[in-house]
C-alpha cells in the first residue's frame, strides 16, 4: 500500500494520510466492518489470522503495535572480510530489530558493519558502540561470528539508541552507569537469560560510595570506571550499573528499561545512595572512604592483563576517545584494546 494511501491510524484515532502504519486487507472483529488491521510491514508475517481479534479498546495488538522503524545497514565489505557472514547478518540484524520492535518503538537509524580479525570482545568476537542519535558501528570478527551474540548486542545498542533521543546517553559518571545499567535490563527484557559478562560484575567495597560522591563530575574517567585499571576492576561501571537499575526497580516495580528510557539520570541518584548506604551497612571501614574515592578520580597505571590501555587512546562504547573524554561517547558496546573485554 502506497505510503500516501488513507489508514486507520492508531495515533489519529481516525483515517490519516501519510502515516507510518499500513492497513492489510484483513478484516478486524473488534473494531467493526470496513476498518483493516494496521500493521508495520516488517511484522505483517506475524500478524494474527483473518478474523482474529486484533484491537482491543485503544491497544493495538501486539504483533502490530509500533509504526514500522526505518533502518539501513550498511557493510563495509569493498575487502571481502564479511562476505561469508553477510546472510547471517542480515538475518541476527532482522531478528534483533523484530525482537525489540516487540518491547519498544525504535527510532529510525543507520546500522554500519565492518569485519576485524581478532577484533570484538574477546569469546564474542562481537564489540558495537552507539556513537551518536540513529547510529549504531558493529565490528565483527568473521572467524567467530555467532549470530546470538550480534543479537545481544545490537538489543543492547537499541536502548542507547532510545536514550539518545531522550536525556541523551550523558556527560556524567551518573548519567553514564544509568545509560549503561538500562542497556543491559532491556538486553534481558527483550531476550531473557542471564546477565551478559558485564553487567554481571560485582563491584569492589566502596565503590558505589565513590560512584555517589562523584556521581556529577563531568571530568570523570570513563575508560577507569568501565575498563577498570588500578583499584577499579575491569567492568566495574557496568556491573554498578546493572545493580543501580536493579535497586531502582525494586522500588517501581511497575516500570522497565522501554519506560525508564527518557527518565533523566538524577531520578536514580536515590538508588545509589541506597546502594551506598549498604555498602556502609556491610561494614565497610568508614574512614577508608576517601580513599575509595581518590581511587576512582585517579588514573592509576592499568593492571598487567590490560596493558592494551595504556595506549592514548581508548576506543569505548561511543568511539575511540582520549581517556579524559566524557561518557557522552560512550554508548556502546566496545571493540578495541581493553574495551573489547566488556560489552558498552
Amino acid at each position: 500500500m502506497s505510503a500516501n494511501a488513507k489508514c486507520w491510524c492508531p495515533r489519529f484515532k481516525g483515517p490519516h494520510h501519510g502515516c507510518r502504519w499500513y492497513s492489510l486487507p484483513m478484516p478486524c472483529s473488534e473494531i467493526g466492518k470496513g476498518r483493516r488491521i494496521l500493521a508495520a510491514p516488517v511484522l505483517s508475517r506475524q500478524l494474527k489470522p483473518a478474523g482474529k481479534p486484533c484491537f482491543n479498546g485503544e491497544r493495538i495488538c501486539s504483533e502490530a503495535r509500533f509504526p514500522v522503524t526505518i533502518w539501513h545497514i550498511h557493510m563495509l565489505n569493498a575487502r571481502h572480510g564479511l562476505t561469508h557472514v553477510l546472510p547471517d547478518i542480515r538475518l541476527a540484524a532482522r531478528e534483533a530489530v523484530a525482537a525489540a520492535s516487540s518491547h519498544a518503538e525504535l527510532p529510525d537509524f543507520d546500522l554500519v558493519i565492518k569485519a576485524q580479525p581478532g577484533g570484538g570482545i574477546p569469546a564474542w568476537g562481537v564489540g558495537g558502540r552507539a556513537p551518536s542519535p540513529g547510529l549504531i558501528e558493529i565490528t565483527v570478527d568473521p572467524a567467530r561470528f555467532a549470530a546470538p551474540l550480534l543479537i545481544r548486542t545490537l538489543v543492547h545498542e537499541f536502548h542507547h539508541l532510545l536514550r539518545w533521543d531522550g536525556p541523551g546517553y550523558g556527560n556524567s559518571l551518573g548519567e553514564a552507569l544509568v545509560s549503561e545499567g538500562l542497556a543491559g535490563h532491556f538486553t534481558l527484557q527483550v531476550l531473557g537469560g542471564k546477565p551478559d559478562p558485564w553487567d554481571a560484575v560485582k563491584p569492589a567495597a566502596r565503590v558505589a560510595r565513590a560512584a555517589m560522591n562523584k556521581w556529577a563530575r563531568l571530568d570523570y574517567n570513563h575508560a577507569h570506571w568501565f575498563f577498570g585499571s588500578g583499584e577499579l576492576r575491569r567492568w566495574t561501571g557496568y556491573g554498578l550499573g546493572h545493580m543501580l537499575i536493579t535497586e531502582h526497580l525494586s522500588r517501581f516495580p511497575d516500570m522497565d528499561a522501554v519506560k525508564l528510557a527518557y527518565v533523566k539520570a538524577e531520578e536514580f541518584r536515590p538508588a545509589m545512595r541506597r546502594l551506598a548506604g549498604a555498602e556502609a551497612a556491610a561494614g565497610d571501614d568508614p574512614a577508608e572512604d576517601g580513599a575509595g574515592e581518590a581511587d576512582a578520580d585517579a588514573d592509576p597505571a592499568p593492571d598487567a592483563a590490560d596493558e592494551d590501555s595504556a595506549a592514548p587512546e581508548q576506543q569505548h562504547a561511543g568511539g575511540e576517545v582520549t581517556a579524559k573524554e566524557s561518557g557522552a561517547e560512550a554508548a556502546g558496546t566496545s571493540e578495541s584494546g581493553p574495551a573489547e573485554d566488556k560489552k558498552g
